[in-house]
Protein backbone atom coordinates (compact mmCIF):
# COMPACT_ATOMS: atom_id res chain seq x y z
CA UNK A 1 0.00 0.00 0.00
CA UNK A 2 1.35 3.41 -0.92
CA UNK A 3 1.40 5.94 1.91
CA UNK A 4 2.25 9.52 1.01
CA UNK A 5 1.47 12.39 3.37
CA UNK A 6 -0.83 10.11 5.33
CA UNK A 7 -2.94 9.12 2.33
CA UNK A 8 -3.91 5.44 2.15
CA UNK A 9 -3.76 4.28 -1.45
CA UNK A 10 -5.48 1.10 -2.68
CA UNK A 11 -5.21 1.84 -6.40
CA UNK A 12 -2.87 -1.04 -7.21
CA UNK A 13 -5.02 -3.61 -5.39
CA UNK A 14 -8.15 -2.50 -7.25
CA UNK A 15 -6.32 -2.41 -10.61
CA UNK A 16 -5.01 -5.94 -10.09
CA UNK A 17 -8.46 -7.15 -9.02
CA UNK A 18 -9.80 -5.83 -12.34
CA UNK A 19 -6.95 -7.63 -14.16
CA UNK A 20 -5.71 -4.41 -15.75
CA UNK A 21 -2.10 -3.50 -16.44
CA UNK A 22 -0.87 -0.03 -15.54
CA UNK A 23 -0.86 0.77 -19.27
CA UNK A 24 -4.46 -0.40 -19.72
CA UNK A 25 -5.69 1.67 -16.78
CA UNK A 26 -3.68 4.65 -18.01
CA UNK A 27 -5.35 4.39 -21.41
CA UNK A 28 -8.82 4.33 -19.82
CA UNK A 29 -8.18 7.56 -17.92
CA UNK A 30 -6.02 9.24 -20.59
CA UNK A 31 -2.76 9.55 -18.64
CA UNK A 32 0.65 7.92 -19.06
CA UNK A 33 1.56 4.56 -17.57
CA UNK A 34 4.19 6.39 -15.53
CA UNK A 35 1.46 8.53 -13.96
CA UNK A 36 -0.37 5.39 -12.82
CA UNK A 37 2.91 4.00 -11.48
CA UNK A 38 3.71 7.15 -9.50
CA UNK A 39 0.18 7.30 -8.04
CA UNK A 40 0.33 3.61 -7.04
CA UNK A 41 3.70 4.13 -5.36
CA UNK A 42 2.56 7.21 -3.45
CA UNK A 43 4.99 9.49 -5.27
CA UNK A 44 2.19 11.58 -6.79
CA UNK A 45 -1.19 12.40 -5.25
CA UNK A 46 -3.76 12.59 -8.06
CA UNK A 47 -5.98 15.57 -8.66
CA UNK A 48 -9.66 15.32 -7.81
CA UNK A 49 -10.47 14.90 -11.50
CA UNK A 50 -7.96 12.08 -11.96
CA UNK A 51 -9.16 10.41 -8.75
CA UNK A 52 -12.73 10.48 -10.05
CA UNK A 53 -11.66 9.10 -13.44
CA UNK A 54 -9.68 6.27 -11.79
CA UNK A 55 -12.62 5.38 -9.55
CA UNK A 56 -15.02 5.35 -12.50
CA UNK A 57 -12.65 3.22 -14.61
CA UNK A 58 -12.36 0.67 -11.80
CA UNK A 59 -16.06 0.73 -10.88
CA UNK A 60 -15.46 1.86 -7.29
CA UNK A 61 -15.80 5.01 -5.21
CA UNK A 62 -12.92 7.44 -4.76
CA UNK A 63 -12.81 6.53 -1.06
CA UNK A 64 -12.29 2.88 -2.04
CA UNK A 65 -9.06 3.98 -3.72
CA UNK A 66 -7.83 6.74 -1.40
CA UNK A 67 -8.51 7.32 2.28
CA UNK A 68 -7.24 9.52 5.05
CA UNK A 69 -5.88 7.51 7.97
CA UNK A 70 -8.11 7.15 11.03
Amino acid sequence: MGDHQGLKNELKAHRIAMELTQAELASKVQVSRKTINTVENGVFIPSTILSLKLARALGVGVEDLFQLPD
